[in-house]
């Protein structure tokens, strides 16, 4: 985990997935990266390591639909890290928060208040992508 780590803050990226020794970085915001490996690559999230900057309950409901088996994270919302816990998934992080904050710093992150309420990473997932075809028409 540790080179994980590592590859996250030094190459500015915003999520790091090993699997075995495939090590892959990711760059865009939210959950968009792990939406896209959930959706076409999930043998590759089956008992990866994943190295993420924030993590919030939706980004910690695809990574136990995609059979992650350890995650940390430098910032994770309390729901997120109970989701994750539940499922078995070993995880570490820098800070705890009781929810994400969104960009402008205003509220809630869009996603983390979508998914506060639901205990199912299922419907999480489909609150997802319910969210992502308004946002993106």
């Amino acid at each position: 985990m540790k080179l994980l780590r590592k590859k996250l803050h030094d190459e500015g990226c915003s999520c790091v997935v090993r699997n075995g020794s495939d090590v892959r970085i990711f760059r865009q915001r939210g959950v968009a990266d792990l939406l896209c490996l959930y959706d076409n690559d999930r043998a590759f999230l089956a008992g990866a390591e994943i190295a993420d900057k924030v993590v919030g309950k939706a980004a910690a409901a695809l990574m136990v639909l995609g059979g992650v088996s350890h995650v940390y994270a430098d910032t994770i919302s309390t729901p997120a890290l109970h989701l994750l816990e539940l499922h078995g998934i070993q995880a570490a992080f820098g800070q705890e928060t009781p929810h994400i904050i969104n960009r402008a710093g205003t509220g809630w992150c869009p996603l983390e208040k979508l998914s506060r309420d639901e205990t199912s990473p299922i419907a999480i997932l489909q609150k997802i992508r319910t969210f992502l075809s308004i946002k993106n028409p």
